[in-house]
């Protein structure tokens, strides 16, 4: 499987209402339930005002488009990661699943997904 690395730093925040989002940026995901509104963007791009925000987030993301049909796919990535003590934050799209770890363990990420055989670019 083929992994591809965002390089920006990315930030993970709860915002009141989703007036003040540019949604012509090129990266950010926002999803609104009945309990909360959630905004996962470059940090560069995060905004001011937030209930809560997180940064310090890298990301990468699965390389193609993954069927539905397709199970299991991000369970290895998230166990492998998680033996090794690095918590998730995963985005999810119609095509596609990002996978974010704080910044400071990256890189240790992409050492242990290579070498399980993972190709990265």
């Amino acid at each position: 499987m083929r992994l591809k690395k965002i390089d920006e730093n990315l930030t993970v925040c709860k915002i009141n209402n989703s007036s003040a989002i540019d949604l012509n940026m090129d990266f950010y995901s926002l999803t609104k339930t009945a309990d909360e509104i959630s905004l996962v963007c470059k940090t560069e791009n995060a905004p001011t005002e937030t209930i809560k925000r997180e940064d310090g987030w890298k990301g990468f993301k699965i390389q193609g488009e993954l069927d539905f049909s397709l199970i299991g796919i991000l369970s290895p990535i998230a166990k492998l990661l998680a033996d090794n003590s690095i918590g998730i934050f995963v985005v999810s799209t119609y095509n596609t699943d990002y996978i974010l770890v704080k910044k400071e363990k990256y890189e240790q990420a992409l050492s242990l997904l290579e070498n399980a055989g993972y190709r990265i670019s």
